[in-house]
């Protein structure tokens, strides 16, 4: 490709409302352009990125016996309807009539979807398993979208799924997906991404795991071991956490007058926020009271709050609720509720500490010196804390680290959620229907390209690794005019065309520096500079993107030099 040719203006300036590497990157290298809020088109250099992406993961999802398909983006509502997701997902959900008054929605994932196709393929255990997979596009209608490519509202997926019989088969597939998705961000260039435990959300089922490329603009936090031996998303990290227990002080009411807050509490009675305990009025989606107990210097984590009570919302309680119980707001404490009118849940930082100070359900009191066994008959204690950076890591005991991480893949252990209700079953030897046991694995396409940008990038643009580069090989062409310097440069570009490497030919006959910052907003890995001074002494100049080689070639070795090269690179990055 001619640079001269090449559709997607480079960008000077940062623009106003990109914040993130990639976002700012993607904008200014002439990859993507923004058509509404979280809707973006791809321009050349993104789309050949992209089909990059694509290519090797169809690769890995075929090595591990995936059969490609390709569902609909538009979908009854009825096929939520039998799986019941029609209701629990909110405004996320585009739904709209289409012209007969039939509801239908855009599909933001595909469960519903392959399971209708599965049942009407597949009736016996000798079929299986199978994996179903594509790659198509999606819609969420997200309300915040965000960095770009990061968080869209459109976008595109590969959403794969399998088939089973057994758990055990799910459970060895799983596996094989999981290291398949391995390779997979190994080969996209991606040099730091972790394989996380992780709340199955609205997607239900019992395993799941996040792949989470490490970036400090990532959305998401995760909880690791110094080592890795421990990886978790925030939302269901544990600590072991060990808590002071001490001989039971008499309880006693103590006068706060005006204090509220943990730390007015603490200070006014001279002690720390972990000498407290916290009272947090929960609602969950039957408008059920929920008193969460947790130790004052602790978070609430509403994640595991919600897994426990399996409930798929919680919203804070109002003033009016939590008095209704027998509680008085900035003052509540769990003792003498009625246990009809509350579900009272305890941290173990509660149940496993002595001496705290609580509320006294009473304005302006407070107790002294509560002790869980001793002074509440009612409470379900399990953990419900947000785990802190330096907390000890559950495995090893080690301080805890936090990072950023943006998700780009996630696969899950569904079990019947799906084929159940959708009676998408299979007769089994004896002949009796089964409901098939499924797993699904997805990994976001543009967000993939994002994540490496964010990985892989200096202050003047992207890096790309070799395998999802747009051109393998980046031509500068200096004062094309001069004798010599055209012909040099077609000759190399015809020739390395010819030997099957990528290449783009800046042809324009810009100035040195305009060119090398056009050179480096395009992220090509590979650059060679074709100039009057080089061609005049029979030699090309080579450097890569990130800087780290740079040499002079003769111009009559340097084809083979740079066909070689690519290939050994290629190479590697496939793991070969």
């Amino acid at each position: 490709m001619r640079l001269s040719r090449l559709i997607g203006q480079r960008i000077k300036e940062t623009p106003r409302d990109a914040q993130t590497a990639s976002h700012i990157f993607l904008l200014r290298g002439g990859y993507a352009r923004p058509v509404s809020t979280g809707i973006y088109s791809l321009l050349p250099l993104g789309t050949r990125i992209t089909a990059k992406i694509e290519a090797i993961i169809r690769e890995e999802m075929n090595r591990i016996d995936g059969q490609e398909v390709l569902m609909p983006v538009v979908l009854p509502e009825e096929l939520w309807e039998e799986s019941g997701r029609a209701r629990s997902v909110g405004s996320e959900l585009l739904r709209f009539e289409d012209r007969n008054g039939k509801p239908m929605l855009l599909g933001m994932t595909h469960e519903e979807a392959v399971v209708h196709l599965a049942r009407t393929e597949v009736n016996s255990y000798k079929q299986l398993p199978f994996v179903l997979y594509q790659i198509q596009t999606k819609y969420r209608d997200e309300a915040r979208p965000r960095a770009g490519l990061i968080r869209v509202r459109e976008f595109t997926m590969k959403d794969a799924y399998s088939f089973h019989a057994t758990q055990d088969d799910l459970d060895q597939y799983y596996e094989r997906a999981h290291d398949a998705y391995v390779r997979i961000f190994n080969r996209m260039g991606m040099h730091d991404v972790a394989s996380i435990q992780s709340d199955t959300g609205m997607m239900g089922g019992a395993v799941s795991h996040e792949f989470m490329a490490i970036a400090e603009s990532g959305e998401d936090t995760i909880f690791m071991s110094p080592k890795g031996q421990y990886k978790a998303n925030r939302d269901i990290a544990i600590a072991n956490v060990h808590f002071k227990k001490e001989d039971p002080l008499p309880l006693s009411k103590v006068h706060t007058p005006g204090q509220q807050t943990i730390e007015e509490v603490a200070a006014y009675l001279g002690k720390q926020p972990a000498d407290t305990g916290k009272a947090v009025f929960y609602l969950d989606g039957d408008d059920n009271l929920i008193f969460a107990m947790i130790r004052g210097d602790f978070e609430v984590n509403e994640t595991k709050l919600k897994n426990y009570l399996q409930t798929s919302a919680i919203r804070f309680a109002d003033d009016a609720a939590i008095r209704r119980a027998g509680a008085e707001p900035g003052y509540a404490s769990p003792m003498d509720l009625d246990a009809e009118s509350v579900r009272i849940i305890v941290d173990r930082s509660v149940a496993e500490s002595s001496n705290l100070v609580v509320g006294a359900n009473e304005a302006d009191y407070h107790y002294e010196n509560f002790n869980f066994e001793r002074d509440l008959d009612a409470g379900e204690v399990t953990d419900i804390a947000v785990v802190r950076p330096g907390d000890p890591c559950p495995v090893t005991g080690q301080p805890l680290q936090m990072k950023r991480g943006i998700e780009v893949g996630n696969i899950f252990q569904l079990g019947t959620k799906y084929t159940e209700p959708m009676k998408c079953t299979f007769l089994d030897p004896n002949g009796v229907a089964q409901p098939m046991i499924m797993g699904c694995y997805g990994i976001g396409v543009g967000r993939s390209m994002a994540a490496v940008i964010e990985q892989s990038h200096d202050e003047y643009g992207p890096i790309w690794p070799i395998a999802i580069a747009p051109y393998h090989v980046h031509i500068c062409v200096l004062n094309p005019n001069k004798p010599g310097v055209s012909e040099m440069a077609e000759h190399l570009y015809r020739e390395l065309h010819n030997r099957g490497v990528e290449v783009l030919l800046d042809d324009r006959g810009e100035k040195a520096g305009f060119a090398f910052n056009d050179a480096d907003l395009i992220g090509i890995p590979l650059r060679l500079i074709v100039s009057p001074k080089n061609v005049a002494q029979g030699k090309v100049e080579f450097k890569t993107r990130d800087g780290g080689q740079r040499e002079m070639f003769d111009a009559d070795n340097v084809v083979d030099i740079m066909a070689a090269m690519v290939d050994d690179l290629l190479a590697y990055s496939a793991g070969e």
